[in-house]
């Protein structure tokens, strides 16, 4: 199916806050479209000359795009050479006094097609008019949706678990969280159509939501990665229920296949590009054919955080609305790292950039390969279904003392800790089970009021102590309010707690040290 013949967006204006309703074009941007034209003399524009810029030429040396990354930094006469010169030359219109001078809100023209192309071909979206808007940053771009659709004290569908910094622009709103139960695939679509059809019953006179804030892949933080089925069916009730996705997706290209137990990993074998782009689970764009999905992408995890640079993909209503706000609060993304990701693309083009997602991707499988390793040496590691008496419903990998005889453990045992090996991100959500422990029955004895979190601060301190520092999983809790602080009050398990190891940066030597610290304060706290 051609682009031609796909449906446009739905019009979704009745999802628009007050203020994003009524936002305005900026008054400037009459004079911007003028100035382009040809023998146009402006003395309008309060533009620095491009002659008193101290910037004469860029010249950066960068890696192929098929490195071995493996391998480290390759030798400097492997390497590719990236020049941006001052002014427009015949071998690129990419130029100093372009990417420097104040721009185009939306974002560097060039970089934009062919960001369109690209989502055009990898995740091919089921409606035709969807627009490429360049922001700082998945975290700045999140930011812009809630000012774009949220009003004050409103309700957000999330996952069970979910990234801070998300929360933090809607907190001081009023605003709270809904969140939906998870398994080793993601968000329930089974809990999300319970929450929402029951929603007049549970919270009368209260607006459904109509917003969901989510992490497809490599769940942040349980590492989670939702298959194409799921997708459809959480799409669909979004239809249903006339809810916006925003696709929080900076993971997208770290995909792995399943990890088989065991201390030694085999080397991971390489893909072409175009055998890597057919492995990924398609973004939810694909099953986008009203307009309703607000994708957000970054640069931060392909290439580098310290560029803040990411895009919208999003319908035109949405990008024209984000753009009224961008133009008035960030204006654009810095200059210099759109002109270098430009080039850089560009250099590379569409087949060198899959290439370098591929073997990026290689590297981190790679790391979470180690990882998994790690705990499986120095923990006993079993397949979690087999001792379903001890854990019902455990999904992945259960850990046991290493001193534990498999074929002695009863089904009923209960493991120290138990996780679902990623198929996508950089993250292990590692869920610990608290009765084995003899401080944890101490404090529900002592009637602490949340036992599980006061242990929890406690193992947490003894890690950081014990110099190995992993996130807490209570970081990762929604907000639901001031009454819903405890995890008896917030209705969540009891008798467990999490923990987030990532894999993203230790070297294996450092991982395998540091799970080795992990099992010392384990070993002590559970008494084995």
């Amino acid at each position: 199916m051609t682009v031609a013949a796909l449906p446009p967006a739905r019009d979704l204006s009745h999802h628009l806050n007050e203020i994003a309703k009524n936002r305005f074009p900026s008054p400037l941007k009459d004079i911007f479209n003028y100035m382009g034209r040809p023998g146009m003399i402006s003395m309008a524009g309060g533009l620095p000359h491009p002659s008193l810029f101290p910037f004469n030429e860029l010249a950066l040396q960068v890696y192929p795009p098929s490195t071995d990354l493996s391998e480290g930094v390759p030798p400097l006469g492997e390497q590719m050479s990236l020049t941006i010169p001052k002014y427009p030359s015949a071998k690129t219109d990419t130029s100093l006094t372009s990417i420097l001078q104040y721009g185009n809100c939306s974002g560097n023209p060039a970089l934009r097609a062919f960001l369109h192309q690209f989502t055009l071909d990898l995740y091919q979206p089921a409606y035709s008019d969807f627009q490429i808007l360049l922001h700082e940053g998945n975290t700045s771009g999140w930011t812009k949706v809630v000012r774009l659709l949220l009003e004050p004290n409103e309700y957000i569908l999330c996952e069970e678990f979910t990234f801070p910094s998300s929360m933090s622009v809607w907190v001081p709103m009023g605003c709270k969280a809904v969140p939906i139960k998870m398994d080793g695939e993601g968000m329930r679509a089974d809990h999300l159509e319970e929450v929402l059809a029951s929603w007049e019953t549970t919270h009368p006179g209260t607006r459904r939501p109509h917003i969901m804030y989510i992490v497809p892949v490599g769940q942040n933080p349980s590492g989670s990665t939702m298959p194409a089925e799921r997708r459809k069916e959480i799409y669909d009730l979004c239809v249903k229920y006339d809810i916006i996705i925003c696709e929080d997706d900076p993971y997208t290209t770290l995909q792995y296949p399943p990890f088989e137990i065991t201390d030694t990993p085999a080397p991971v074998a390489p893909k072409s590009g175009a055998d890597f782009a057919a492995s990924l689970v398609p973004s939810f764009l694909k099953f986008d054919y009203e307009g309703r999905v607000i994708r957000l992408e970054s640069f931060s995890k392909t290439i580098a955080p310290g560029n803040r640079l990411g895009y919208f993909v999003a319908n035109p209503l949405f990008t024209e609305r984000l753009l009224r706000a961008t133009e008035v609060e960030s204006q654009t993304p810095s200059g210099w790292s759109q002109g270098i990701i430009l080039q850089l693309l560009t250099t590379w083009g569409q087949a060198g950039y899959l290439t370098w997602l591929s073997r990026l991707r290689d590297t981190y499988q790679t790391r979470r390969d180690t990882m998994c390793a790690n705990l499986a040496k120095v923990f006993k590691a079993l397949p979690a279904a087999s001792y379903a008496s001890a854990v019902p419903g455990a999904e992945g990998i259960a850990l046991y003392p290493s001193s534990t005889d498999s074929a002695s453990i009863k089904p009923d045992q209960l493991p120290v800790a138990s996780f679902t090996a990623p198929v996508g991100g950089m993250f292990l959500w590692i869920k610990f089970y608290l009765k084995g422990a003899p401080r944890y029955r101490e404090l529900v004895a002592q009637g602490v009021e949340d036992p599980e979190k006061s242990f929890m601060d406690e193992f947490w301190t003894a890690l950081a102590d014990n110099l190995v520092l992993l996130t807490p999983g209570s970081y990762y809790t929604p907000w639901e309010g001031a009454h819903k602080l405890s995890t008896s009050a917030r209705g969540a398990e009891r008798d467990v707690g999490y923990m987030r190891f990532a894999f993203s940066y230790n070297s294996s030597d450092e991982m395998e040290e540091g799970i080795r610290r992990v099992e010392q304060v384990v070993k002590k706290l559970w008494a084995y």
